[in-house]
């Protein structure tokens, strides 16, 4: 309460500017999503207007904590049996890839002089799915606020286009449902865009991948503890430091678990995702109104050059992987 009534100007102002978002987005249907459109409104309103200090902090305050308090409750929309409904052999390309990407991600983000954490953010967000990822490995790796808007702004650029132009380009191979399913599925970076591409071909494209997405969303969890091993393991001195994630990353990992061993009513999860997307939405207004636009295009360049990179390399390794599948 005290928090709340010393920072209240900045977490009225974050919670607006996200609430106004999300729920304009759902009734015009705009097409950013809320969660990108928060940031970028966000982003505007901080840029073109003189905010007085005593805002600072509770904006501060809300793009932290919230983001944290999120990563909860969208956890409750992972369920590990998604991964038996894919069969062995598809998820164990995916899960090669998957991890397989953060390496690459990992090391190539530093090659090509990527400003390190966008570039994991970035990497990261395109190998498991899109700005939910980003918004669980972000407080824990994010220098700051910058690199969170430039990877959101990325991943979702790239998910856009790669759903408009992967239906256009499979009508130049004769590929199979499963097939086209499987890199849709594996390659397109959010939930929305693997609908939006794979049900405009046919439905049967469409359920193979919305599987394969599922079954990719369900290795967050592993991945996140998998890709905090490489980013800490030259500050550890013993194994045991490995497993000191943040306090938010454990409650993830075990709601996960309970979702998928523990059958709760549809309707608790349901209320319980959307009040993870209304909070991501919060949080990502205040992260907006923190960025600076002079800063962002001095690093969005770079950021927008890393994430076609890796998303290319995703694609390239998708095709390869999809030859198994009906070898």
């Amino acid at each position: 309460m005290k928090i709340l009534l010393q920072e209240y100007k900045g977490i009225l102002l974050s919670t607006l500017i996200g609430l106004i978002t999300y729920f304009s987005a759902d009734y015009f249907g705009i097409a950013l999503g809320s969660i990108l459109l928060a940031l970028l409104l966000g982003m505007l309103l901080g840029n073109v207007l003189a905010l007085p200090s005593s805002f600072q902090s509770g904006i501060s305050f809300t793009s932290g904590k919230l983001l944290e308090l999120s990563i909860l409750f969208l956890a409750f929309s992972i369920n590990y049996k998604h991964i038996a409904l894919l069969g062995p052999l598809s998820f164990s390309i995916i899960a090669v890839i998957v991890f397989l990407m953060l390496l690459i991600t990992y090391f190539l983000a530093n090659r090509i002089n990527c400003p390190t954490s966008s570039g994991w953010l970035i990497g990261f967000g395109t190998t498991i799915c899109g700005s939910s990822a980003i918004a669980a490995l972000a407080p824990s790796i994010a220098k700051n606020k910058d690199d969170v808007a430039i990877s959101m702004a990325v991943v979702n650029l790239f998910g856009s286009i790669g759903m408009i132009v992967l239906p256009i380009v499979f009508r130049s191979f004769e590929l199979s449902n499963a097939q086209m399913g499987f890199i849709l599925g594996g390659g397109l970076h959010s939930v929305g865009n693997v609908a939006g591409a794979a049900f405009a071909i046919n439905n049967d494209v469409g359920v193979a991948a919305i599987t394969m997405k599922l079954a990719r969303v369900a290795l967050l969890s592993p991945a996140l503890i998998f890709f905090n091993y490489l980013i800490n393991r030259k500050n550890v001195t013993n194994w045991k430091q490995h497993f000191k994630l943040p306090w938010y990353l454990w409650s993830f990992i075990l709601i996960t678990i309970l979702i998928s061993f523990i059958h709760l009513p549809k309707p608790f999860l349901v209320v319980m995702d959307t009040t993870g997307k209304i909070i991501l939405t919060i949080a990502m207004a205040a992260i907006g109104l923190k960025v600076s636009f002079r800063q962002l295009l001095t690093s969005g360049k770079r950021g927008v050059g890393f994430g076609l990179i890796i998303f290319l390399i995703m694609l390239l390794l998708l095709s390869g992987g999809m030859l198994l599948i009906e070898s």
